[in-house]
């Protein structure tokens, strides 16, 4: 009778498995690390393109605020140039209109049942306060007249004759009020005769200041 001896041969057939299994295990794993590397890898590339596209905008803004600072100096004498060119439009506009508004509120002054243009505010409280600075609306105009008005820079001198003077104190004291005048100084003046209607009358001279 033979016998044959297979354990040998069984156990080098489980070592060839085992040595499989782990070779695969192995692979296994090196596969998985390839993969994560690579993810990794692909991730961090896509993080480095992005600080990338951050630093060029960075860059891009910094070089605009570069030229922004170098040409601010020439920016500032053009606004100063426009700001000169309106002053001088505006004076100019002014020295055309002013005048004739001036003229204008005189003769308001010196019309029957008007006055000078004041605020409605300033009249309540000197009403209040002192109603003695108020002008009479019953004045009549026609009492004063004028004949001499100049002016220069705003300066101006008015000379001319009143009946008596309660109309040379009535119309100071309209000038005072408008807004158009300030700084109104009664000269003194002097009495004369009027040789065709033998009225006696009062010469007048005052000076004041313009806005406009």
């Amino acid at each position: 009778m033979i016998r044959i001896n297979l354990l040998p041969r069984k156990r080098k057939v489980e070592r060839t498995e085992v040595r499989q299994t782990w070779l695969f295990v192995l692979l296994v794993l090196v596969l998985v690390e390839i993969s994560a590397l690579f993810g990794l890898h692909s991730w961090l590339g896509s993080k480095l393109k992005e600080q990338e596209q951050k630093n060029a905008q960075l860059t891009d803004q910094i070089e605009q605020s570069k030229r922004a600072a170098a040409s601010h100096p020439e920016v500032k004498a053009k606004l100063e140039q426009l700001r000169a060119k309106e002053e001088a439009i505006a004076k100019l506009q002014s020295a055309r209109t002013g005048p004739t508004a001036v003229l204008l509120e005189l003769a308001h002054i010196l019309t029957p049942g008007k006055g000078p243009t004041v605020e409605a505010t300033r009249l309540e409280d000197l009403r209040r306060e002192n109603p003695l600075a108020l002008y009479n609306p019953g004045w009549d105009p026609r009492r004063l007249w004028l004949t001499s008005f100049s002016e220069d820079k705003r300066s101006v001198r008015i000379v001319g004759m009143a009946r008596d003077g309660e109309d040379v104190s009535e119309f100071a004291r309209r000038l005072n009020l408008s807004s158009l005048f300030f700084d109104v100084q009664l000269l003194p003046g002097h009495r004369t005769q009027d040789a065709k209607y033998g009225l006696e009358l009062v010469n007048f001279e005052l000076q004041a200041k313009v806005r406009y």
